[in-house]
């Protein structure tokens, strides 16, 4: 046997082991993929059987259970902006089996155009609802969390029917001379809160849009007021406008004061 004859052999051994590393290489990285892909789908199905899992009125049913008639949900939507009010809304839903509006979640996990259908379904057939806000100076007057919680206040007692119970999105305590439950993530969990948090979503973005005609230079009717970057480069360029939270600003600003621009009206409830 010549040593150019097991040269080529030797060549062709390599090459066929070289192939055959490839193909095992194609075939753990196909492999990983798969497993990869796998994955996803089954956390996916996890995620989505999660949610539906989630019965959204079996908090109503407890109550109605114990003997209550009409019950109460209320959530408020703007807390978190640098402009603009805190916005509350109360709801009273008739709870038969053929009068529920289904899609009814948290506001911020339903897509625009449909908060805007169900807020409008939950209007008409709500057994009473009022919206109510606290503007920027009642919120930098006695902060926050004290103006949401007489906003949500306002909102209940302003119910043309007086619940049996209340159910209040979040852990603190309304004033109110009624029984009360606190849902944390109530938005999420409660029909009743859910369909509270549509109503006060649309109306304050409906109130931004409005407030973003006088005020075009803020963009306010694209972030309705929160702290992104194009809302707080406006601040740093202009200033502060009439809706602004002076005690939400003081760190872009300072104790900067406010522009000389006059506030617009708010819209009433009923205009929604």
């Amino acid at each position: 046997m010549s040593l150019r004859f097991c040269a080529e052999r030797g060549a062709k051994a390599e090459k066929r082991k070289s192939e055959k590393i490839r193909k095992n290489s194609k075939k753990t990285a196909q492999k990983r993929r798969k497993s990869a892909e796998n994955y996803r789908k089954i956390r996916k199905m996890m995620r989505t059987q999660k949610k539906k899992q989630i019965d959204k009125l079996a908090y109503e049913r407890e109550m109605l259970a114990l003997g209550a008639e009409y019950i109460a949900g209320v959530d408020e939507v703007g807390r978190g902006p640098l402009a603009g009010p805190v916005v509350c809304a109360a709801v009273i839903l008739p709870l038969g089996e053929n009068e529920l509006i289904e899609g009814i979640d948290d506001s911020k996990k339903v897509r625009e155009e449909e908060r805007g259908r169900l807020a409008a379904l939950i209007r008409e057939r709500a057994i009473a609802y009022k919206i109510c806000e606290a503007d920027n100076r009642t919120i930098d007057r006695i902060n926050i969390l004290e103006a949401t919680k007489l906003c949500m206040k306002n909102a209940v007692e302003g119910l043309s029917v007086q619940p049996d119970v209340v159910f209040v999105d979040g852990n603190f305590r309304l004033r109110i001379d009624l029984p009360q439950q606190n849902i944390v993530r109530g938005d999420a969990l409660s029909y009743s809160i859910g369909a509270a948090s549509i109503l006060a979503k649309v109306y304050r973005d409906a109130l931004m849009r409005e407030y973003d005609a006088v005020y075009p230079q803020y963009g306010f009717a694209k972030h309705k007021g929160y702290g992104t970057k194009m809302h707080t480069d406006a601040i740093q360029e202009y200033g502060l406008c009439e809706i602004h939270r002076k005690t939400f600003t003081k760190k872009l600003l300072g104790e900067a004061e406010s522009g000389g621009e006059q506030p617009i009206s708010a819209p009433s409830a009923t205009k929604f």
